[in-house]
């Protein structure tokens, strides 16, 4: 079976300077906003401070030909962004949601937010999962692969360690009291031996994966999510124990399905950041949109009440002409979301797959969501300590 549906998630009308419409009939609103932002950045002005002039002495007379002036087509273009910025991103109960991103009810939702990596949760969103949980809504966190892979042989070395060492402190009278020393020799033995390159056994996979799961668990701890709201799905496409992935199946999307099924809900934010460079994300969103697909051709009623966001991550940004759904994080929202990324202990510095980025994932998240932020307040937007963007995905 073949799962290309990300191929739906397509960007926004970008303007280029280079290649204009020829004619007016091609000058879409969505094509007029991204030439108010590119001539926005040009000249360093707000929106709302570009003048009838500045449009024609950059050649883009014929926008306020179409909409009539500049203030005309700024304003229209500066709500456009104005509404997109929300501090509810469950949607403000007993509020008028006219122009706000998300509904006001149903209050609370029930949300998934599907983390491809035991990490990208708290990477991509920290800030918006975070809201989620303290405006009351019941948010489930579904961790689509173990990510053992990305665990450095000294982690493993180091929980074995601890494992021995609390064995022969309180275990020499249970039935482990034999076991856990003979696997710790043969684990041992097989990291002392292993050559580069070399795949993991599945003992040291198996390994790997709980440390990723134990720092999940904490992070979700820390912001307050019941561990019986947190999910580890384990696809099976991940499991090859090498950098290149198994082929996606069916077998993948029915335990997303599964989980979809059981929680109905309201909301799903999955990650849209398809620039991963070894696919993972690709495949695990895959995976979420197939499920999808199949639940509306089942004709699940529960689908009609349930939003799709996409957000990106470690490796990538929604340009501006895509977010339709951004939010503000205090300095203190943000400090909060960086501790929850340091939970992941093993995926500081000595964590393999960095990339070619020499900073950390908490650095690049805080750089990523801080320059959204000066983005909004350079167009004449209001001024916050960082951002989270999203953009709807339509079933």
């Amino acid at each position: 079976m073949q799962f290309n549906l990300t191929s739906k998630i397509t960007s926004a009308e970008r303007f280029n300077p280079e290649a204009r419409p020829t004619s007016p009939d091609q000058w879409t609103l969505g094509l007029a906003f991204s030439a108010a932002v590119w001539l926005s950045q040009k000249l360093n002005k707000p929106i709302l401070k570009i003048t009838n002039a500045d449009y024609e002495e950059a050649g883009l007379k014929v926008l306020t030909d179409i909409y009539g002036s500049a203030y005309d087509l700024n304003i229209r273009l500066f709500n456009h962004l104005q509404h997109t910025i929300t501090g509810w991103p469950g949607g403000k109960p007993n509020a008028d949601d006219t122009h706000r991103p998300e509904r006001a009810t149903p209050f609370p939702k029930r949300v998934i937010v599907f983390s491809p990596h035991p990490d990208d949760d708290v990477i991509s969103m920290g800030g918006t999962l975070n809201r989620l949980v303290r405006q009351g809504h019941e948010v489930h966190v579904a961790y689509e692969t173990s990510g053992n892979i990305a665990v450095n042989d000294e982690e493993v070395t180091r929980f074995m360690h601890f494992i021995n060492g609390f064995n022969q402190l309180f275990g020499n009278n249970n039935a482990m009291g034999a076991v856990i020393p003979a696997k710790y020799q043969e684990i041992k033995k097989f990291l002392k031996e292993k050559k580069a390159g070399e795949m993991d056994n599945r003992d040291v996979l198996t390994i790997k994966g709980l440390i990723r799961r134990g720092e999940a668990r904490l992070a979700s701890s820390f912001n307050n999510i019941p561990l019986s709201r947190v999910h580890f799905l384990d696809l099976p496409f991940y499991e090859s124990g090498r950098v290149e992935k198994l082929p996606m199946t069916q077998a993948d999307v029915d335990i997303v399905a599964k989980l979809i099924e059981e929680v109905k809900p309201h909301q799903i934010f999955v990650a849209a950041d398809l620039a991963d460079p070894h696919g993972t994300h690709r495949k695990c969103t895959e995976a979420v949109l197939a499920a999808l697909a199949q639940a509306k051709e089942r004709g699940e009623s529960w689908l009609a009440d349930c939003r799709v966001w996409m957000y990106r991550g470690a490796w990538a940004e929604w340009p501006i002409e895509d977010i339709e759904m951004c939010v503000p994080i205090s300095p203190e929202e943000l400090l909060q979301k960086r501790n929850a990324i340091l939970k992941h202990s093993s995926q500081m510095e000595s964590a393999p797959y960095l990339g070619n980025d020499s900073r950390l994932f908490w650095q690049r998240a805080e750089d990523r969501n801080r320059a959204t932020a000066r983005l909004y307040d350079a167009l004449g937007l209001a001024s916050y300590e960082a951002m989270e963007a999203f953009r709807e995905y339509h079933i």
